[in-house]
This record gives C-alpha cells, structure tokens and sequence, in this order.
C-alpha cells in the first residue's frame, strides 16, 4: 500500500511511497496532460512538475489523489499555455509592429537612420515607441511592455523627448 499511516493524519512526504505512487499515476497524468498541451516533452514538463507539487505538499487526504493530480496538472498546463500565448503575442506584435512602422512611414532610404536613432534608445523605450506608432493602445503596450497603464504616457513621452533629441544630435553630425 501506498500509506505508512492512516488517511485521517496529516500526511507528509514521509508518509507515502512517493515511487510507488508516481509509477501508478504517471501514465494517466501524462496521458491528460498530452491531451491539453499537445506536445509530449511539454506533457512530460509539467506532468513532473505536478509531481513535485504532490511531494512538496501533498493534499491533506488521499482519498482522491487521482482528482488531485488531474486538477494540479490541468492548472499547470493551462498555466503554460497561457504563458506561452502572451509570449508569442509579445514577440510577434514586436516584429510586427516594427515592420508595419517602417513600411507606413517612412521613405526607404530613412530606414536605416531612423533604426540607427532607435538603437540609441533602450529596449522599453524603443518598444513603446514602435507599439503606439503602430496603432496599440495604452493597454497593449502595457501589456507587451509588462509596465502600468497608468505609465504609459509619461514613457512615450520620455521616450519621443530622448528621440528628437538623439535625432537633432545626429542630423547636426552630419551636416
């Protein structure tokens, strides 16, 4: 049996025989998971992590553990998914917006300069800047950024002052 005491106690990690319970419900927790997530290393990812869960704080009784371990697992991959969603919306509204900016507005041969400028700004400033050219609101940019709404403005605003002025600067270079 999987227990060393009864279901009523408390139950810690030294309680149970975590081998023996992991070659049990392994197979099924891998199976749910692969249904959720899709990809079987991914599946294996979090199916691991649910069974770190289950050894660092195993639920107060076991009488369901099978419902435990889908409902961890189910949350841990749903978690996933979620992460990996805003990542790639991240990532993508990026380059995106990047691309469309430079088509949109600017002549060919300002492209180059106008990069140039940009690579003098840091990242957060450069981003917010490329996003609200872009046509995102206050909320997407804070999103993509991960800042406050409510900080938006002042950073665009910060951040078109420090452009003009690394412009003016290089524009007076050449000349």
């Amino acid at each position: 049996m999987f227990f060393k005491r009864g279901l009523k106690e408390a139950v810690s990690p030294d309680d149970f025989d975590f081998k023996e319970l992991f070659d049990a419900h392994y197979p099924m927790v891998l199976r749910h998971l692969m249904l959720i997530v899709g990809e079987r290393a991914i599946a294996e990812d979090v199916a691991q992590e649910t069974f770190i869960k289950l050894y660092e704080r195993p639920p107060k009784e076991f009488t369901s553990l099978s419902g435990w371990l889908i409902k961890v697992s189910t949350n841990l991959a749903y978690n996933y998914l979620r992460g990996e969603k805003n990542r790639k919306r991240r990532e993508s509204a990026e380059g995106v917006s990047r691309k469309a900016f430079e088509e949109e507005f600017l002549e060919p041969g300002e492209v180059a300069e106008v990069k140039e400028v940009l690579s003098c700004l840091d990242e957060r400033d450069r981003t917010c800047l490329v996003l609200k050219f872009s046509g995102f609101s206050y909320g997407e940019i804070a999103e993509v950024v991960g800042i406050k709404k409510s900080s938006v403005g002042k950073i665009l605003a910060r951040a078109l002052e420090k452009l003009k002025r690394v412009y003016e600067r290089e524009n007076v270079d050449v000349l």
